[in-house]
């Protein structure tokens, strides 16, 4: 008994020296590194802990990484893994000091950093990882035909039909009036009504209404877009009118195959007051020849629903010369105007 309370004495008074001298001894912790690099701005980590040191996350962490991304990985608290940079393998797999190889492909940014924080807790009590996209090359998404820049674009996190056209410049003004997505059957079937497996069984199509998607006549088509997807906008078939109208220029026509002369004039404002009615004609393409057959047309009669309201078919040109003068015809056929070049184009609104 005496020998215990000798110890609990001694202890006590080894207690009271070291705080009298200010020399209370704590148990060592890791110090960062002095020389720590500082993080670029766009760089993303695990939300929570970045909270925590002060950085604030600006890229989309919802980012799924896919083999062939490059990106960067550094950890404030630790002088090994400071912006470090790789590109994801083709195995999906990157290698990093300290924790070594590791499964990157399939997750997102969020869900990355997490991964190494945890991994790096065998090392650093509360570490924060950063994660940076640097090159997007996992997740292609293709859009032809019918738009300002077609082309092979990086998804770059979640994007929707109307975002994906933006990106690839917006809807040129000849498109049709449906674009058609192809989608990879491991990423399921499109939810689109009429969506329907290709022959192979290997992809899911289905068609958009332009109209619909672009004026937000109906939300649902505007469906968010997964890798490998492929729009496709095709050229709409036009006709033209050319000459004495107020509105000259193409016309996309609708899923109708033909339009009559009185709706085009309609369209192109009517013809303008030196018109020669009488002297109208449509310019159709000969099959199998790079010449057109000229077909006489009396606007004047057609505007009194006296004569034929003739039909017209996808290349067709009405041509409305000035009074008195043809020479406009030979000019415009020779600059190939049933190409479509150089003049303007309108889209019909309410004519399907």
């Amino acid at each position: 008994m005496r020998t215990m309370l000798h110890g609990f004495l001694f202890l006590a008074l080894t207690i009271s020296l070291a705080l009298g001298n200010g020399q209370a001894q704590s148990v060592p912790t890791y110090q960062p590194a002095a020389e720590a690099v500082a993080l670029p701005a766009v760089t993303t980590g695990g939300a929570g802990n970045w909270e925590a040191s002060g950085v604030e996350p600006r890229s989309d962490l919802s980012y799924r990484l896919g083999v062939g991304d490059e990106i960067t990985v550094s950890a404030l608290e630790l002088k090994d893994l400071q912006l470090q940079q790789m590109r994801i393998g083709s195995d999906g797999i990157i290698g990093l000091p300290l924790i070594g190889r590791v499964q990157a492909a399939g997750f997102t940014v969020q869900e990355f950093s997490t991964l190494l924080e945890d991994r790096l807790k065998e090392y650093v009590l509360e570490p924060h990882v950063a994660v940076n996209v640097v090159e997007f090359r996992s997740q292609p998404i293709s859009v032809l035909g019918a738009v300002n820049s077609p082309g092979v674009h990086q998804l770059q996190g979640q994007k929707s039909l109307v975002e994906i056209l933006s990106l690839a410049g917006g809807i040129s003004p000849d498109a049709g009036y449906q674009l058609r997505i192809t989608r990879r059957m491991e990423y399921g079937e499109l939810p689109l009504p009429g969506a329907h497996k290709d022959p192979t069984g290997e992809y899911s199509v289905a068609e958009v209404d332009l109209d619909d998607l672009t004026e937000a006549l109906n939300p649902a088509t505007n469906i968010q877009i997964m890798p490998h997807d492929v729009v496709s906008i095709p050229t709409g078939k036009m006709i033209y009118a050319i000459g004495a109208l107020h509105r000259a220029g193409g016309f996309v026509l609708s899923e109708r195959q033909e339009m009559s002369v009185l709706e085009l004039l309609a369209l192109a404002g009517g013809a303008a007051g030196s018109a020669s009615k009488r002297g109208a004609m449509i310019l159709r393409p000969k099959p199998g020849s790079s010449g057109r057959e000229e077909i006489p047309v009396d606007l004047k009669e057609v505007m009194k629903n006296e004569g034929a309201d003739l039909p017209l078919y996808a290349g067709d040109i009405l041509f409305v010369p000035e009074s008195g003068s043809k020479a406009l015809l030979k000019a415009t056929v020779a600059a190939g105007i049933g190409a479509g070049s150089g003049i303007a184009v309108w889209r019909l609104r309410g004519t399907r």
